[in-house]
């Protein structure tokens, strides 16, 4: 079942988006077997606050876009971590993108891929999905082309269940999504999407200190020690 509402309406910023996720998540909450894993770098942010809120675990899926060329925000497909590569053929047909034009794409976003996971993760072991009940965070979906790639790489480790959670998304994504997994959560689900930035008030990028900073903050805590800067 999708669960969401067509209502119009429009979130503050990506906190707000997060809060918007804890209720229909409650069920999760307060379980050893549930990790949260936002799709940098935007996801961060919303994932923070479910996580949080829920108290379980909060780890990264790494995913990257693959971008049509000259027009960025048109995704052809998407890579994951472990080596998952999803392709739109229809994409590149509409856009006569040859497979060197791909592969040189893909080489672009996979080594920025590795970056993040240097820079975001350093020394930190990878999480263990099998048999965990796993919830994909991201700040909104599009084509879902980037939550495909993280659902594939996620159904790689066996998890337990897979939902994804997200804030805002246009119905025929939802759709296409919930056949690959066992739940899908989203508030806001437009008539007509327009763009995930047109929902928000405040949209501004997340930085990669940000993703940093919320990262620690979750894993201190996890690890049984008062967040930074929330001392009593």
């Amino acid at each position: 079942m999708i669960q969401g509402s067509s209502s119009q309406t429009i979130l503050r910023d990506r906190v707000d988006a997060g809060r918007r996720l804890v209720e229909p998540l409650l069920k999760y909450a307060h379980r050893p077997d549930v990790i949260v894993l936002a799709l940098p770098r935007g996801g961060v942010p919303v994932a923070y606050e479910v996580a949080t809120a829920l108290e379980v675990r909060l780890d990264l899926m790494l995913v990257r876009k693959l971008g049509v060329p000259f027009h960025e925000e048109f995704a052809m497909g998407a890579i994951a971590s472990g080596g998952i590569q999803i392709v739109n053929d229809d994409a590149l047909r509409a856009n006569r993108i040859d497979q060197r034009t791909l592969d040189n794409v893909v080489a672009r976003e996979t080594q920025e891929l590795l970056r993040r996971e240097r820079v975001y993760r350093g020394t930190r072991a990878p999480v263990q999905l099998k048999g965990q009940v796993v919830i994909l965070v991201d700040d909104g979906l599009a084509t879902g082309a980037s939550m495909m790639a993280a659902i594939r790489a996620v159904r790689l480790q066996s998890p337990a269940r897979i939902v994804v959670a997200v804030p805002v998304a246009p119905l025929d994504t939802l759709e296409a999504l919930y056949s690959e997994v066992d739940e899908v959560i989203c508030p806001l689900i437009p008539e007509w999407m327009m763009s995930i930035g047109y929902w928000y008030m405040n949209f501004s990028q997340t930085s990669d200190d940000e993703v940093i900073d919320l990262l620690q903050r979750a894993w201190h805590r996890e690890s049984g020690g008062s967040v930074p800067g929330q001392e009593d």
